[in-house]
């Protein structure tokens, strides 16, 4: 009994840590550039470390755009 217990629990941990990193959203403000374009607020990931991540990423998409990825997460810029 106390294995199951142990296990439900590391998979109620596994689901928790999973909806944590998918729900991660912040919201942008929306602004107006000095030539007085106005730029409507938008959504983009929490920021972090890691590039796969991203909407723009390969293999991801912008759900509230609608648009794939393109860029390659694995390129590095030096």
């Amino acid at each position: 009994m106390k294995k199951v217990l142990v296990f439900g629990l590391l998979i109620l941990f596994g689901f928790g840590l999973f909806a944590s990193s998918v729900d991660a959203l912040v919201r942008v403000k929306g602004y107006t550039t000095k030539r007085g374009t106005y730029v409507a607020p938008t959504y983009r990931t929490s920021p972090n470390k890691i590039k796969i991540d991203n909407y723009s990423t390969k293999g991801n998409y912008n759900p509230f755009s609608g648009k794939k990825g393109t860029v390659n997460p694995y390129k590095y810029k030096w």
